[in-house]
């Protein structure tokens, strides 16, 4: 026989019973307010309740889950617990497949050990469905105890609650249906009101909106052409602007590379470590370039280094520029700054 080992089934059913827990608590509190904002009656609701078939502890465990041979069950019993799967969905959970064994082994005490670590998270979860007025489950659950102990302490409670808050539930939906003509007769009422109101009200604003447009019509056009004025001499300024920033950049960027492609030759590295490939663009399979304009100090060791381009932008800036930093070159007579491209390729 394979089971689950008892130190481990204690850490999951503490694990499983606090996590019951928790959602009791939050079932609670939707209860409570649904209680504040009941839902919208329909129709169907009280014939929907009781079309649910009743499930009794005779016909807790499936057909299709009693039709499994023992070691079948062990099995299955042994994944379910393991994946927390204790008492849901039907016919695929722990406790239907234990009751099911013990009816093949019932001297087994492994299955009685079993059932009884599962019963107090069963009877949670019975009431978590009363609560959401599940009551097809609860049944479910409640028939699922019987079979297992037909004596437990919890199981006349658990019973007479479904069958209150089934008997609640039905009164409820009668009630709304009783008044659901009624009110259906107003909102038809308030809606005719609100369609004529909705028709002067609109009627009066096309009066207004045609004198605000016959009385403003020169105003509006005197303002166009001021601000088409204005914006063609705005977007003759930011051509100009823009001219005279690039012949900057460019000088500039003369001026920097000037330098670099004086000096670049005297350097010899020693060590250049490649860069550390960023995990998330790995994943990806991102690929990309990082241009790195460096200074090396008459030491050999970078001195400064800063990104000029990066393509995709700030992917791959933050490993470039560390490996970098870590170069080493044979000592110099002068400082001399140039610049490298760095690839990054997740298939190299």
């Amino acid at each position: 026989m394979t089971f689950v080992n008892p130190q481990d089934r204690r850490s999951r059913r503490l694990s499983v019973v606090s996590q019951l827990s928790v959602a009791l608590a939050l079932c609670c509190a939707l209860a409570a307010c649904n209680k504040e904002e009941p839902a919208q009656p329909t129709a169907a609701a009280p014939a929907a309740t009781q079309a649910a078939p009743a499930v009794t502890a005779e016909t807790a465990v499936s057909a299709k889950v009693s039709a499994l041979t023992a070691d079948q069950l062990r099995e299955a019993a042994r994944k379910a617990y393991a994946e927390n799967r204790l008492y849901a969905p039907a016919e695929d959970n722990a406790v239907e497949y234990y009751l099911a064994l013990r009816d093949k082994a019932p001297g087994d005490a492994a299955v009685s050990s079993a059932l009884t670590d599962l019963l107090p998270m069963t009877v949670i979860a019975t009431e978590q469905s009363v609560n959401r007025e599940d009551f097809a489950e609860a049944q479910r659950l409640a028939a699922l105890l019987e079979k297992a102990d037909a004596q437990h302490p919890a199981l006349a409670r658990l019973k007479a609650s479904i069958a209150a808050q089934q008997d609640a539930s039905t009164k409820r939906a009668a009630q709304q249906q009783l008044t659901a003509e009624e009110e259906a007769k107003k909102k038809v009422e308030l809606e005719k009101k609100r369609v004529e109101d909705q028709k002067k009200q609109q009627e009066d604003a096309a009066r207004q909106l045609a004198a605000q447009q016959a009385a403003t019509k020169q105003a509006d056009d005197k303002a166009a052409a001021d601000k088409a004025a204005a914006d063609k001499a705005a977007a003759d300024q930011r051509a100009a602007d823009a001219r005279a920033a690039e012949q900057r950049a460019a000088a500039a960027r003369q001026a920097a590379a000037a330098p670099a492609s004086a000096d670049a030759s005297d350097l010899r590295p020693l060590s250049m470590p490649p860069p550390r490939y960023p995990p998330e663009a790995l994943r990806a399979g991102t690929s990309g370039e990082v241009q790195v304009e460096f200074t090396v100090g008459t030491d050999g060791s970078v001195t400064a280094a800063r990104v000029v381009r990066s393509n995709p932008a700030r992917i791959f800036d933050r490993e470039a520029v560390n490996a970098v930093r870590k170069w080493r070159f044979q000592p110099i007579d002068a400082p001399v700054t140039t610049r490298r491209t760095i690839g990054f390729n997740p298939q190299s």
